[in-house]
């Protein structure tokens, strides 16, 4: 049949998750499946925090659009929030809630670049950014983030890339896929670059709260007129186990998110009101859940640290936190093959690197967060396994 799709659209590979998950195998195994493949909590919400979405759904203003830019209430919770992990004065006219950070990276593209001009990317990449990007016709400057054995990009290697047509760098801290965590000195290199050139440093730190250090990731909201160049993208559905509810944030100068506002209001007007609700919730009163789930995610990075010194494993680990594992595998073949092995005749579903961009062969994404720390000499035996 022939497809009523724009040629743009037909070009851009499918989403690499429902790929992924079509290589299990149908044939019954005598063990359960390892699933590696999407970054999701492993836990569900709070339960305080199922019975205040109870709770709203029953107020009839919970029915209704909440202004577009959020309820008022969440954006000066949030500014709050950030303010304090960034040791920074953030406004509540900085924020701007969106239907998830998907929502917040889609929109602050359309607003900063438009079809012939392009966009510094790191890679590998998150996917629905260059995706995004794709469907756009903005087009991605790679810059390479695996070298000499690390994964954090370098600003200095970034500067050849922009030109007249380049409107921004995107940087992904803790990484989505690799889930480096990268220095605040090498964010701020990043962002003295785009200051340098006029163009937007934008900085999806999803996982932000996923980080080891509690340090604050950056002190860039400390810097003088900070929103001339800085766009910070954020979301609660990792955090407190909302990615279903699909609400995220974009925080940037109030001019920047009047633009960003004209957006919004064409894609989903508003958030949903319900799901605002559950976030504001989370940020009043899931501080010690919050927490205690944190300290869950540093236990799983660190047995899957712990896990990979196993002797006679031929995979190597790259970087390991927040949510992710990047490991580089042993095999002459392409990543795919080795994924779609790894799933079939070894029940471990991971993603490989070439979903991730151009020069990942050799390399494999672990969502390590899905699975208890328990698991993790699972994981890696059955990584040995597949050597043999």
């Amino acid at each position: 049949m022939k497809s009523l799709a724009s040629k743009t659209i037909r070009g851009i590979e499918a989403p690499p998750i429902a790929e992924a998950m079509s290589w299990i195998s149908s044939t019954p195994s005598n063990r359960a499946l390892i699933n590696l493949c999407q970054a999701v909590p492993s836990y569900p919400p709070a339960e305080s925090l199922a019975d205040e979405v109870g709770r709203l759904a029953k107020l009839p203003e919970t029915s209704l659009y909440s202004e577009i830019l959020g309820i008022p209430a969440l954006r000066e919770a949030l500014a709050s929030s950030l303010s304090a992990d960034y040791q920074a004065r953030i406004l509540p006219e900085n924020i701007a809630i969106t239907a998830g950070c998907n929502q917040a990276f889609a929109a602050t593209m359309m607003a900063l670049a438009e079809a012939g001009d392009n966009v510094v990317l790191p890679v590998p990449y998150y996917f629905n950014h260059h995706m995004w990007l794709e469907m756009l016709g903005i087009r991605p400057r790679y810059l390479q983030a695996i070298k000499g054995g690390g994964t954090t990009p370098v600003a200095a290697d970034a500067a050849p890339l922009i030109d007249e047509r380049t409107r921004a760098i995107v940087l992904c801290s803790p990484n989505n896929p690799t889930g480096a965590i990268y220095p605040a000195g090498t964010i701020e290199e990043f962002h003295a670059l785009a200051r340098k050139h006029g163009i937007a440093l934008v900085v999806d730190e999803t996982y932000k709260d996923f980080r080891a250090d509690p340090a604050s990731p950056h002190g860039l909201f400390n810097q003088k007129d900070w929103g001339d160049n800085f766009i910070h993208l954020y979301s609660f559905s990792k955090v407190f186990a909302l990615t279903g509810y699909r609400v995220g944030s974009v925080t940037a100068s109030p001019v920047f998110l009047a633009e960003l506002e004209k957006i919004l209001d064409c894609v989903a007007i508003c958030a949903p009101t319900i799901s605002q609700g559950a976030a504001l919730y989370g940020l009043r009163a899931l501080e010690d859940w919050k927490n205690q789930k944190l300290a869950m995610a540093k236990e799983k990075a660190v047995a899957l640290r712990n896990a990979f010194m196993q002797p006679g494993l031929d995979y190597k680990l790259l970087s390991a936190g927040a949510f992710f594992a990047y490991i580089q595998h042993p095999f002459s073949e392409d990543a795919k093959s080795v994924a779609m092995r790894l799933a079939q005749k070894h029940d471990l579903l991971a993603l490989p690197g070439s979903m991730f961009g151009p020069g990942q062969e050799q390399y494999l994404r672990l969502a390590f967060a899905n699975v208890e720390a328990g698991l993790m000499p699972d994981v890696v035996a059955r990584l040995i396994e597949s050597q043999g």
